[in-house]
């Protein structure tokens, strides 16, 4: 089967690493089934990957990949949950939590094999390119939301850095749950697709109209100290990322006179992935798609992500689709 794989690092041009090319078919194995993959989508994981964070030069070439949806060999629509070893459904019991790409092979590829337990149905009527873009970026965006900032209808919550992945899924996400929601990004352009989106857009580090209950912090240290002086007495920062780094000031003094909740947030779970699912389709959620490549302009894809320009998810859409 084709896919598309790490063979090198290089943390300053991750596109030379990247090739699409024949690699083994998935091999089966107990309580594992195989995906024919119709679409995937791309994630600042698997930039990551080609720079070599989280991979060693041992496990290469790897199949890239997190995000899929495709059909079972008995005929079923699902997506996969890309997370392995989490509760020992389908791996030893004492096997450490990954996700696919990192010690599996991942899902940029005409097939990929999970455990069975990972697969989530998904409705006739949802694509499969819109599946495809919910098991990490719009998972986490749904765990930030609900699980760890706790927010519900008629709350108010930040969301830092729109264009991103979980940022764009956050705003639809509150949006469509009735709290009403602030987005900051240096562009003009992604803050006027934000407002499109139903969220007030406004600059990096501008005051906002009054403190928040909620942030969702993904970018770190250009906005941290934002973040902090954003939030309410006893708020909640929700934390899954620092795409610039780690804050140099903590604002520890902030955080404990003001009595602030600083709330870590990796991914989701099988059952969070499926209310998701739900919950887009029940609402009618539209999902934003920036871009839908070919496997064989998987480079492309990600200079893509790599520019910064996209505002949604970059999808991969396989031949077989």
């Amino acid at each position: 089967m084709r896919a598309g794989i790490v063979t090198s690092f290089n943390s300053e041009s991750p596109l030379e690493g990247l090739k699409v090319a024949e690699v083994a078919d998935p091999t089966a194995r107990e309580n594992w089934s195989t995906v024919t993959v119709k679409a995937a989508s791309i994630n600042h994981h698997d930039v990551w990957s080609l720079k070599g964070v989280g991979l060693r030069e041992s496990q290469l070439p790897m199949v890239l990949g997190t995000d899929a949806a495709g059909i079972t060999e008995d005929g079923r629509r699902v997506v996969v949950h890309s997370v392995i070893g989490a509760d020992g459904h389908g791996v030893g019991p004492t096997e450490r939590r990954t996700m696919l790409s990192e010690y599996y092979p991942g899902t940029i590829a005409e097939k990929v094999a999970v455990p069975t337990a990972n697969l989530i149905p998904i409705p006739d009527d949802m694509s499969f390119e819109v599946a495809a873009t919910l098991p990490t970026a719009w998972l986490t965006a749904y765990a930030l939301l609900f699980n760890g900032a706790q927010l519900r209808p008629g709350d108010s919550v930040l969301i830092q850095g729109a264009g991103g992945g979980v940022a764009t899924a956050a705003i639809r996400l509150a949006v469509a749950s009735g709290v009403t929601t602030f987005v900051t990004s240096r562009s003009e352009a992604k803050r006027a697709a934000a407002e499109a989106l139903g969220a007030t857009a406004i600059e990096p580090g501008a005051r906002l109209p009054y403190r928040v209950d909620a942030v969702i912090e993904t970018v770190g240290a250009a906005t941290w100290s934002h973040s902090a002086s954003s939030v309410r007495p006893g708020g909640i920062i929700a934390v899954a990322g620092a795409t610039t780094g780690d804050p140099t000031r903590a604002e520890l003094s902030r955080i404990f006179f003001q009595e602030l909740r600083v709330q870590g947030v990796t991914m989701g779970s099988r059952e969070d992935l499926r209310a998701l699912v739900n919950f887009v389709q029940s609402r009618k959620i539209d999902v934003p798609i920036d871009s839908v490549y070919s496997l064989d302009e998987l480079p492309d894809a990600v200079g893509r992500m790599l520019s910064g320009d996209h505002f949604g998810k970059i999808v991969i859409r396989m031949d077989n689709a």
